[in-house]
């Protein structure tokens, strides 16, 4: 292994604890990104979740180089400005969703949700977006989400497919997101959600949240029994609901 490219990851590699085990965290790398007829300047991270502590930074990438990490999801986080020091930060834990982010599904309002944060972060000067593997479909995996798509054209909700095929309506943890996120920021962050149960995650966790912001938009003749269902079965708060509340 060449000893350039392990001084070059060296210092790029921050190592957090976990009650699952040791967390991997890989970055600042700047990745420019488009954003609607602009474009912006994030910093990225990702990381991994693994059981056995490494320190020494040629065993980890010797490790990491024997698995088949492209067969594994890994989670990343999109840092805007100076997210460690400034005194208001707007954050999003988003989970991943590959028919609204990648494909464009109007079945949900989740890619819409990704590009929209990303825009209001920016606006902001300064925050995070947490792109969360192994929370498809709350947790229950593309295979299974697509089972569940099945039940709803049949006429099932999202939580009743989701609770028919034997899953929780919500199975997802934020755990070592809010890990990930202590790392990176002591200060406090408005949390950009309509779901309670996230905000209840970080301060439940020990975070300073200052604000919720709310995030609806693209309703459509697709998605509205997918929005309403957040809304009357999940508890999501609606779009009048008060951002503080």
């Amino acid at each position: 292994m060449q000893t350039e490219a392990v001084s070059i990851v060296d210092h790029k590699i921050q190592v957090i604890e976990s009650d699952k085990g040791i967390i991997y965290l890989v970055g600042p790398i700047q990745l420019p990104v488009k954003l609607g007829d602009g474009e912006a300047i994030f910093d990225w991270y990702c990381w991994l979740l693994c059981k056995e502590r490494l320190d020494d930074v040629e065993q980890i990438i010797k490790k990491l180089s024997a698995i088949n990490l492209a067969e594994m999801q890994q989670s990343s986080v999109l840092v805007y400005g100076d997210f460690e020091l400034v005194d208001e930060a707007w954050i999003r834990m988003h989970s991943i969703c590959h028919t609204g982010d990648i494909f464009g599904s109007k079945r949900c309002d989740c890619g819409y949700q990704l590009h929209e944060s990303m825009r209001m972060i920016v606006d902001k000067g300064a925050g995070a977006l947490f792109y969360l593997a192994n929370h498809e479909g709350r947790g229950i995996g593309l295979f299974s989400k697509a089972m569940a798509y099945l039940l709803q054209e049949q006429g099932f909700d999202t939580v009743e497919a989701n609770v028919e095929l034997g899953f929780a309506d919500d199975a997802r943890n934020y755990g070592d997101a809010i890990r990930v996120l202590k790392a990176l920021r002591s200060k406090p962050v408005a949390l950009i959600t309509n779901n309670p149960k996230k905000l209840d995650a970080l301060q439940a966790a020990g975070l300073d949240v200052a604000d919720r912001i709310p995030l609806w938009g693209d309703r459509s003749e697709y998605n509205e029994r997918y929005l309403d269902t957040k809304i009357n079965r999940s508890g999501h708060l609606a779009a009048s609901a008060c951002p503080n509340e």
